[in-house]
């Protein structure tokens, strides 16, 4: 028990101590193979850059600029994650949101028809599962208090 001194009556009230709070610890899995997601990562990333050019041709600038941060986004990860850099943790972060963005623009930007299935079929086939698998690297490799 601790006592805690008052000021100006000369009384002491007594106070208990607080235990120290402790931040419980998860177990990280390890990443399969960290080379082989990061060689993925930068592949999909290069994979990107012919599509630049058909956006590019249709006069589609504001997903060009979208869509060049996206591979940006993979490439940087996926180098990062092969040199083991604990700083992968923060493209995948936001190369994750970039991806979540895309995806909801891309559905609620579509005609109605054939062109908003294919942007259903696009987030739900490629950019959701990239933004996941991006959203996990990010919040695994993130440094522990």
């Amino acid at each position: 028990m601790s006592i805690a001194l008052g000021t100006g009556t000369g009384t002491a009230a007594p106070t208990l101590a607080r235990p120290a709070l402790t931040r419980p610890t998860l177990a990280q899995p390890a990443l399969p193979r960290p080379d082989l997601v990061g060689r993925a990562l930068v592949w999909l990333g290069l994979v990107l850059v012919p599509w630049l050019g058909v956006l590019a041709a249709s006069g589609a600038w504001n997903w060009v600029g979208l869509d060049s941060l996206e591979a940006a986004g993979l490439v940087v990860t996926g180098l990062l994650l092969r040199r083991a850099d604990p700083r992968h943790c923060l493209t995948a972060a936001g190369t994750a949101m970039l991806l979540l963005t895309d995806a909801w623009f891309d559905v609620t930007t579509a005609a109605p028809g054939q062109a908003l299935a294919l942007a259903v079929a696009m987030a739900v086939l490629a950019e959701l599962p990239l933004a996941y698998l991006c959203a996990r690297l990010a919040l695994r490799s993130l440094p522990r208090a």
